[in-house]
């Protein structure tokens, strides 16, 4: 990285922390400080769900993934577009229908009390973990990359990302992710560009990487390739429609918006399949061996966006992709944390040590814990950095499937499947673990390959796509089977619980109304659509700056590129912002 690169970085930090500082006066109960008071905008709230969907893994083990193995990898990101486009279609203004702070506490209003404590503390060991996985990965891959200090690197990061949530809550982390979705977008763009053109087009393209990166056949021909695309597909569709992921929406200010904000994000998966994933694909072309650039690494192929970077982008570009890989970390961790924060206060904290207590009382606990969590995680990646041969990810892929998935199954079919008594909720996670248990000891890649295919050895991707693929649809199954067993105890619930589900399906039916509800003056959009306006402009017009770095003409073009079009949603932004508001 040359000495344009690390002011790029200097400046997107120091821009991440002025974001907290604006947004802080958004705050003023625990409803803005957990979930914006449910009154941002659609395009912020798209941006938002849409970052804090994926991670620094899109461009580095993903990346990975379409260096090695060409289009695979892209079924997931297909996924997500889809389950965002369902999110629009169906679950989104649902969501925000629910008129909660916390998805747990949809949980408590659809399953009783007893299961918002057993999904509570479900969710926040296993939400930390999450967090503490992004944040010591990417610090791992930076280390190795660019020579970083690991542990001065996940220091620096946890607390940037700790503090834009301690002060500005939900308001930072939602105007954040949508500022940073309008770095990343462009540079990766731009990056992409670039690649095609050095390699002749896209006939050039196609035509130097191996066959079998395009090669739609292989669906057919790979060992439970088939098998592991459609289980990714229901994967993806259950993550972004439960109740625990719900708070993506929840925020957002009526039904109509929130369908919009389902739509932003289907859209740009879309773009992102193409420009995240012809990049490293490209490397590929130029680099077949990524070993003799990236000699302290593991796994060279992680850093295949970079190598590419490198070699086609102008100087001061790499700074600005190393911007966004932090941007993908910093969204995951930064919505994870308050939402984890949010669920403790909310599900714990108030209902069961501080029923009375009011709200100014558990706003000052809210920042507490948050900034408890937040050290704790930087706690724990410091600690998991020293564990040099534990594969993270792949066992994080494996904990979410075979915990993660038992925990969402019952979340997503408890608003498909009305009428089920409070125990439905908990019992269905309880078959799903004992069920994860059993498909791992006996439906194993070994009896795969003894009753699939007996006549050759499974590679070590065929073994993966089988025990994911498996797991995947086993856990489902054996959920939605007892689940669908439970409604037949739904005339012998209790009559209370009976009556608090059919409130619960009442408000979940009905639109928001915002003025009646909330009433007019309640909104803000136009402080929002200014705040995001000026930050917006501020930072593309330093990306503008940058095109005065000598560069040739190409390189220059690129940041005019990639500035002008965030300084033209600045200033978009700004216009509306100064619109007479609608009666």
């Amino acid at each position: 990285m040359t000495r344009y690169d690390y002011a790029v970085l200097v400046f997107y930090f120091c821009f991440m922390l002025a974001i907290s500082w604006v947004f802080r006066r958004f705050v003023t109960n625990v409803s803005d400080y957990f979930r914006g008071g449910g009154k941002a905008l659609w395009w912020m709230v798209g941006g938002s769900a849409f970052m804090m969907s994926f991670s620094a893994w899109t461009l580095t083990g993903a990346a990975s993934k379409a260096y090695g193995d060409g289009w695979p990898i892209i079924v997931i990101y297909i996924a997500n577009s889809l389950g965002f486009l369902l999110s629009a279609l169906h679950f989104a203004p649902k969501f925000r229908q629910m008129r909660v702070v916390t998805g747990i506490e949809a949980v408590r209003l659809r399953f009783g009390r007893v299961n918002e404590q057993v999904f509570t503390w479900f969710q926040l060991p296993l939400g930390t973990l999450q967090a503490t996985l992004h944040l010591n990965a990417v610090a791992v891959f930076f280390a190795a990359v660019f020579g970083f200090d690991l542990a001065l690197t996940i220091v620096v990061l946890g607390l940037v990302v700790l503090s834009i949530a301690l002060l500005g809550g939900s308001w930072a982390v939602i105007a954040g992710d949508f500022i940073q979705m309008l770095i990343l977008m462009p540079v990766c763009l731009t990056i992409t560009v670039l690649a095609l053109l050095h390699l002749g087009g896209w006939g050039g393209f196609v035509a130097r990487l191996p066959a079998a990166h395009l090669d739609l056949g292989a669906l057919g021909n790979k060992d439970f390739l088939a098998l592991w695309c459609a289980a990714m597909l229901l994967k993806q569709l259950i993550s972004c429609n439960n109740l625990l992921d719900a708070n993506r929406y929840l925020s957002v200010k009526d039904s109509r918006q929130a369908r919009w904000a389902g739509l932003l994000g289907s859209g740009l998966y879309l773009v992102g399949i193409v420009i995240w994933f012809i990049p490293p694909m490209a490397a590929r072309a130029l680099f077949p061996d990524l070993h003799s650039q990236f000699p302290t690494l593991d796994h060279p192929d992680e850093a295949a966006f970079i190598a590419i970077t490198r070699a086609v982008a102008p100087v001061g570009m790499l700074g600005l992709l190393v911007s966004g890989i932090f941007a993908a970390t910093m969204s995951a961790m930064d919505a994870g944390l308050n939402k984890s924060a949010g669920i403790f206060i909310k599900n714990f904290y108030q209902p069961v040590c501080r029923p009375s207590a009011a709200d100014a009382h558990l706003l000052k606990a809210g920042k507490i814990i948050t900034l408890g969590l937040g050290l704790t995680i930087i706690a724990v990646a410091l600690r998991m950095s020293q564990l040099k041969e534990f594969n993270l990810f792949l066992y994080m892929q494996r904990v979410t499937i075979l915990i993660g998935v038992p925990i969402t199954v019952p979340l997503v079919l408890a608003l498909l499947i009305r009428r089920t008594p409070s125990w439905s909720g908990w019992s269905t996670v309880l078959v799903g673990f004992i069920g994860s248990l059993l498909i791992d000891r006996t439906l194993s890649p070994e009896w795969a390959a003894q009753h699939f295919s007996p006549d050759h050895v499974l590679d070590a991707a065929s073994r993966e796509y089988w025990r994911q693929g498996i797991q995947l649809f086993g856990n489902v199954a054996l959920g939605t089977t007892w689940f669908l067993f439970t409604t037949l105890f739904w005339r012998a619930s209790p009559a209370a619980h009976r009556a608090e589900v059919e409130n619960f399906l009442t408000r979940l039916d009905t639109p928001i109304d915002f003025n009646r509800e909330e009433g007019a003056a309640a909104a803000n959009d136009s402080r929002q659509a200014a705040a995001v306006g000026w930050l917006s402009l501020t930072y593309g017009s330093f990306v503008l700056l940058l095109a005065m770095i000598p560069n040739p003409l190409n390189g220059r073009l690129a940041f005019l590129g990639c500035g002008g079009l965030v300084a033209i949603v600045g200033l978009a932004l700004i216009f509306i912002s100064r619109r007479p508001a609608q009666p």
